[in-house]
């Protein structure tokens, strides 16, 4: 289990605990957490779910592949550094205290 910091763009945050095995965008559905859309139900197929990963966290999350970074080109504001999807991210002990912040909309 581990406990995912959300930030919305107006700066609210929200705190879960998300389990094992889980996408850190699962956690933000299973937990009603706005600005996550995720249209596609995590098939990484459009780009609905993009967050900005926290300084911190940017190099201890998994590199991204291929058809992540091809999604990332439909996000708003993408940022080549930060940008990720959330249902590309397989939440494990290791991403305990990870801090994602939402983009003003997503698209």
């Amino acid at each position: 289990m581990a406990k995912i910091t959300y930030i919305e763009h107006s700066g609210t945050e929200h705190v879960v605990e998300v389990a094992n095995g889980l996408t850190v965008m699962e956690g933000a559905r299973d937990n009603n957490i706005p600005g996550i859309e995720a249209d596609c139900g995590g098939a990484c197929a459009c780009s609905t779910c993009h967050v900005y990963v926290d300084d911190a966290w940017v190099s201890k999350v998994p590199a991204k592949e291929a058809m992540e970074e091809d999604m990332l080109d439909f996000a708003y504001e993408p940022d080549a550094e930060k940008s990720r999807l959330t249902c590309q991210l397989k939440v494990t002990d290791a991403l305990d205290g990870l801090i994602v912040r939402m983009p003003e909309k997503q698209i």
